[in-house]
């Protein structure tokens, strides 16, 4: 019967796509989807009732990340003749997602391999899925997902549903590897996982994000596909579990520069530098569930010898990338500084510097409103040294600036403070926390004239901002600065931002600022 349904929705379509858990049937402007009567211990498709459910489940969670592409669910019907169709007369036989077609260029992971995915996609992709997060239901009920407990069940759980078949397909020991990795991390970083839950990090995610299901269409926000709708436990998680996926996907593709830029956008936006102590754990995690994946399909059979081929090739890979994953940094990781008084671009050259170098970004301004509850752009009136500049606000804003700077350097990844740095011992603690997190150090202080300060002020005046400077303030906050003394000369680089980034970057570069090749 299964084969005679196939046959029947292939022959009305242009194109059968099969995966270990669907038939999707691609017709010139549509799609219909319809689920195997397939079981694997995590999903069970193998009633009629399971398999309606699943699909009308999938029609609405996915209106979260793509608005108006999935229609309805439409019944796969056989008449009396047995012949099967979408919506026909006759007898129920099953159901089916109705989409719209999206354009197969657009796919980001086609994107990627033609050369046509722009590091900013990858930005305004990251800025969606924080908005996406910040909106996810973070409920009681979800959050218990993100216990360690619960984790540890998932681990455990992927290990025993693949038995010896990943063992045969990689390097001898790698699965052993990989499976003693992730139980180690759990068991000695319990507290991470329960930071997390209290930070409300645990929220109902995508599940599934892979380059396959983004669409970005020139113009357009990103579009997303295929969230996970058949086992909530795959959904409720980490929202770093979430992006994972994606940024292991990057790796898997063989851009671990796009991968971290992914991350750092996406910390940047929803204001979560705390994932970088977790996000090697998940993206070992993901890259072992799509290994995974790949020997249940080669269990399961394949049409043909290529295609097994085919899978063997991915899943070594993968599991490859498990093993890699939270294995140590081959380079040294370094913090970079920028400072200098308000209006003096160091804000601007400080995102530019992180984009160059696919690092995070943490930002003084942005910090300090987020302690007080804040949008990052939320204007404060204060004056130099008060309310939310006092100096106790002074001292709690660098605390948590290095904070977040720690956890970023201790996953081995380097990192840009922006902030005013006018103190010579908010340097100096700049400078010590790399030194105990054994990362290089560099300040960049920057400087422009008075008269371009002064109309940088009065712009920004006109818009929103994440910064407060303003003229009232301005002459006695640059009175304040201390001069740079205490830092050797490997470590400080003076850049007049009086011209365009490109030019400042293009200065930094020169004298290897920004190479790594002058560290501390």
């Amino acid at each position: 019967m299964l084969g005679d349904l196939v046959r029947d929705l292939e022959a009305d379509s242009e194109q059968l796509i099969e995966t270990h858990i669907s038939w999707v049937f691609l017709r010139a402007r549509e799609v219909f989807k319809v689920k195997k009567p397939v079981s694997f211990g995590f999903l069970d498709f193998s009633s009629l009732e399971a398999r309606r459910s699943a699909c009308h489940a999938e029609v609405a969670l996915n209106s979260r990340l793509a608005a108006g592409v999935y229609i309805d669910v439409v019944p796969v019907t056989r008449d009396d003749r047995g012949a099967f169709a979408i919506g026909g007369s006759g007898t129920i036989a099953d159901y089916a997602v109705h989409m719209h077609r999206l354009p197969l260029e657009a796919r980001a992971d086609l994107r990627l391999a033609r050369g046509d995915l722009a590091p900013e996609q990858l930005d305004a992709l990251a800025q969606l899925l924080a908005r996406f997060h910040a909106r996810s239901d973070p409920s009681e009920r979800i959050a218990e997902f993100g216990r360690v407990e619960v984790i540890l069940g998932n681990v455990k759980e992927n290990f025993a549903q693949v038995g010896s078949l990943l063992s045969q397909l990689g390097p001898e020991g790698a699965e052993r590897e990989v499976e003693a990795q992730q139980l180690e991390f759990l068991r000695a970083r319990a507290a991470l996982f329960e930071q997390r839950m209290r930070a409300g990090r645990i929220r109902d995610g995508h599940g599934d994000l892979r380059l396959e299901h983004v669409y970005m269409v020139d113009g357009a926000e990103p579009v997303i596909i295929d969230c996970i709708e058949f086992n909530e436990r795959f959904r409720y998680a980490d929202v770093c579990a979430d992006i994972a996926f994606l940024s292991m996907d990057l790796a898997w593709h063989g851009r671990t520069d796009y991968k971290e830029r992914f991350l750092a956008a996406y910390a940047r936006a929803s204001g979560d530098d705390d994932l970088y102590a977790v996000v090697d754990f998940y993206e070992s995690y993901r890259a072992y569930v799509r290994a995974k994946v790949c020997a249940l399909s080669i269990g399961a059979g394949t049409p043909s010898l290529e295609a097994r081929a085919a899978l063997e090739a991915q899943a070594r890979r993968y599991l490859l990338l498990a093993q890699a994953a939270e294995r140590p940094p081959l380079e040294t990781p370094r913090l970079i500084a920028v400072g200098g008084s308000i209006a003096s671009g160091k804000s601007s050259l400080a995102d530019a510097v992180g984009r160059s170098l696919g690092v995070p970004v943490i930002s003084s301004d942005v910090i300090r409103k987020r302690l007080l509850g804040l949008e990052p752009t939320t204007r404060l009136e204060h004056g130099a040294w008060q309310g939310a500049y006092s100096p106790d606000r002074h001292r709690d804003v660098y605390t948590e600036v290095l904070r977040r700077a720690r956890v970023v350097l201790e996953s081995g990844r380097s990192v840009v403070l922006d902030a005013t740095f006018r103190r010579r011992a908010d340097r100096e603690a700049a400078r010590e926390l790399a030194r105990a997190c054994g990362a290089g150090f560099g300040f960049i202080e920057c400087r422009t004239s008075d008269a371009i300060a002064r109309a940088r002020l009065e712009a920004r005046a006109r818009g929103p901002s994440e910064s407060d400077g303003r003229l009232e303030i301005y002459a006695e906050l640059a009175a304040s600065q201390e001069p740079v003394t205490e830092l050797a000369a490997s470590e400080h680089v003076r850049v007049d931002t009086s011209g365009s980034l490109e030019e400042s970057l293009a200065a930094l570069a020169r004298v290897g600022f920004i190479a790594g090749q002058r560290s501390a």
